[in-house]
C-alpha cells in the first residue's frame, strides 16, 4: 500500500501546503519521495521512510545527522556570499517532537529535508574540474566538522571500513562454503590472502596513534555530490553513513570510484584502469581544504587509500558471491565475481602507478 504522504508531510513543520508527492531517485536503501508545495515561494522536500534492516537505531542515525548538518550550516553561513539551503542539508523538525524524524501509525520511520534545486549529479568523472571540485567539496566537509563539539558519533554500521572484522568473515564463509564455490575461486582468495598484512596499515596506524579517528562520510562515492549548472560542487550528500574513522576511507573510495575507467562490473577487465589525472586532480581539490587539519602521516598515506579501498570491496564482492550472492543484487550468477575481478584489475593498476601516485601527493603538499 502507498503511503499518505500528504498525512506524513503534514506532521512536519514544513513551509507551504502539499501538492504533489512522488517517487524520486535511484537510491537503493530509503524510499525516497519528493514533496512539491503549492507556493512557488516556498521550498519542496524529500521525505524520506528509513530502512531500519540497515540502519538498526534511527534516533542514533538522526542524531549524528541532526549535529552535523547543524555543525556545518553554521560554518557555510560565515562564509560570505554562501546560501546554506544550497550548500548543506537542512532537516525539518517534526511537528510534535522537534526532532528530525517522526514515526508513523505502523511504526516506521520518516524524515524529511529541503530539496536542493536546480543541482546535477554524474556517475562518471570525465573532466578534471569535476574531480578536482569533488575533491574539494569532500575535503571541505572534513575539514569543518573537524572541529564539531561533544561526544563521538554513532556509529551507524558497526565496522563498516574495518579491513580486519571483514577478513574475519571472509575467512569464516570460505571455511563453511555454503554455495561449493571455493575450488572454483582459488585465484581470487590468493589474491586476497597475499595481501591482508599489507591491507591492515591504517587499522595499525591508528592504534598506534599516528593518525586520529575524524568524522568521515564513509560512502564517497562521485555520485554522492551534487553540482550546480556551472558544475560547482555544492555539497557532498546521503550522510547515513557519517561516523568516525580515517580520513584514508574518504580519500580512498572516492579515488577508487571516481578514476576508475570501466564500469564496476564490466566485462572488459582490459578496459579496468586507475585515471591517474583524475586522480591528481581530486586529490589537488581534497588537499586545498584538508591541508590545515591533516597530520604528516594522515597525508603520507593518502596514496595507499585506494588501494585498501579496492581491496575492502574485492574482498566484500568476493566474501558475497562464496556465501551465496546475499547480500549485493546480482543480475546474472557470476555478477560478484566478475565485480570482485573488476576491483583486484583495478588495484593492480593501483599498485603499478603507486610511486607516480605518492609523488603525486608530495608534488601538491611541498
Amino acid at each position: 500500500m502507498e503511503p499518505d504522504l500528504k498525512r506524513i508531510f503534514s506532521r512536519f513543520s514544513a513551509e507551504g501546503s502539499f501538492l504533489e508527492g512522488k517517487a524520486f531517485g535511484p537510491g537503493h536503501i530509503h524510499d525516497t519521495y519528493r514533496i512539491i508545495t503549492a507556493e512557488k515561494e516556498c521550498d519542496d522536500y524529500i521525505l524520506q521512510r528509513l530502512n531500519t534492516n540497515v540502519f538498526k537505531d534511527i534516533p542514533a542515525l538522526q542524531e549524528n545527522m541532526e549535529r552535523v548538518t547543524a555543525h556545518l550550516g553554521k560554518k557555510i553561513a560565515l562564509i560570505p556570499g554562501s546560501d546554506v539551503k544550497r550548500e548543506s542539508l537542512t532537516l525539518t523538525p517534526g511537528r510534535e517532537t522537534g526532532r528530525s524524524f517522526i514515526t508513523d501509525d505502523e511504526g516506521r520511520y520518516w524524515r524529511m529535508f529541503i530539496f536542493i534545486s536546480d543541482h546535477r549529479s554524474y556517475e562518471r568523472v570525465d573532466s578534471r574540474h569535476k574531480a578536482f571540485e569533488g575533491g574539494r567539496i569532500t575535503g571541505r566537509f572534513q575539514a569543518m566538522l573537524a572541529d564539531l563539539p561533544g561526544e563521538p558519533l554513532h556509529e551507524t554500521i558497526p565496522d563498516f571500513h574495518n579491513i580486519a572484522k571483514r577478513l574475519d568473515t571472509f575467512h569464516s564463509v570460505i571455511g563453511k562454503d555454503p554455495a561449493g564455490r571455493v575450488e572454483s575461486v582459488r585465484k581470487e582468495i590468493e589474491e586476497i590472502t597475499s595481501r591482508e598484512d599489507e591491507m591492515k596499515t591504517i587499522l595499525r596506524l591508528g592504534a598506534e596513534g599516528r593518525i586520529p579517528l575524524r568524522i568521515t562520510h564513509n560512502d564517497t562515492k562521485f555520485n554522492n555530490i551534487l553540482f550546480d549548472r556551472n558544475d560547482r560542487a555544492l555539497l557532498i550528500i546521503d550522510l547515513d553513513t557519517v561516523m568516525p574513522g580515517y580520513v584514508h576511507y574518504d580519500f580512498g573510495d572516492a579515488i577508487r570510484t571516481a578514476t576508475n575507467r570501466a564500469e564496476e562490473d564490466s566485462q572488459n577487465l582490459s578496459a579496468v584502469s586507475m585515471d591517474i589525472e583524475i586522480y591528481r586532480a581530486y586529490a589537488e581539490g581534497f588537499i586545498s581544504e584538508t591541508k590545515g587539519t591533516l597530520n604528516s602521516t594522515e597525508i603520507e598515506y593518502l596514496p595507499f587509500a585506494p588501494k585498501l579501498l579496492t581491496y575492502i570491496m574485492a574482498t566484500r564482492f568476493l566474501t558475497d558471491y562464496i556465501d551465496g550472492d546475499n547480500y549485493y543484487k546480482i543480475k546474472y550468477p557470476l555478477h560478484n565475481l566478475q565485480r570482485t575481478r573488476v576491483q583486484l584489475t583495478l588495484l593492480q593498476d593501483m599498485e603499478a602507478q603507486y610511486d607516480n601516485m605518492v609523488q603525486i601527493i608530495k608534488n601538491i603538499t611541498k
